[in-house]
């Protein structure tokens, strides 16, 4: 096994997975293809190895429709209030906690979450963590049990947008925004202030 080229791998995944917010609403993403993303989840670390999140899979049109009302969109885009329609998500993963199994995941949502963003960008799908949404209304509109509290939604359909990695300039601002060809740049800090000498 070449190393240096699994790295390089990783690396390039990790530089394509980037947030969506805008997809080719019409290019629907199978239940099937849902399963394999969530069964990524099971190798993942897991704090205790309580593995005590679910997922609520969706992906027809009419649930898909039930969902999107009760989600917030790019809080730095102030001008937009979301993809219209024709470029709204084609499926999601709603992440729950169980708790029957645990009143806290420790950091096993943020690992999870990865492992399917990667997941689905291996898959050419584009995803969108929003952890900003009614979680009441959409646990009410899936007829998810009250045992299960969601805490993230994963949106995801193929990308209707390009989204590309910019350097943060000298002002320090990290907010990402769209640029004159209306990509969507998403400012990183250079690997000299990550590292602490």
């Amino acid at each position: 096994m070449n190393c240096d080229h699994s790295f390089e791998k990783l690396r390039d995944l990790l530089r394509a997975d980037r947030s969506i917010r805008r997809f080719v609403q019409e290019k629907r993403i199978d239940g099937e293809t849902l399963e394999r993303l969530v069964e990524l989840t099971r190798f993942c670390a897991s704090g205790r190895n309580a593995q005590p999140l679910r997922y609520r899979a969706v992906w027809t049109e009419d649930e898909c429709a039930k969902v999107f009302p009760h989600l917030a969109w790019a809080g730095y885009y102030t001008d937009w209030a979301g993809p219209e329609e024709g470029e709204r998500p084609a499926a999601y993963l709603v992440q729950c906690l169980d708790t029957d199994v645990a009143k806290g995941c420790l950091c096993d949502d943020g690992i999870q979450l990865q492992a399917l963003t990667l997941g689905a960008a291996a898959l050419g799908i584009g995803g969108c963590i929003i952890k900003s949404f009614n979680a009441k209304a959409v646990a009410e509109a899936l007829g998810i049990a009250p045992r299960y509290q969601p805490l993230y939604v994963l949106a995801l359909g193929h990308p209707a947008e390009e989204a590309v990695i910019t350097e943060i300039g000298p002002d320090g601002d990290f907010r990402y925004y769209r640029d004159e060809a209306d990509r969507q740049c998403v400012p990183k800090r250079p690997l000299s202030e990550l590292l602490i000498s």
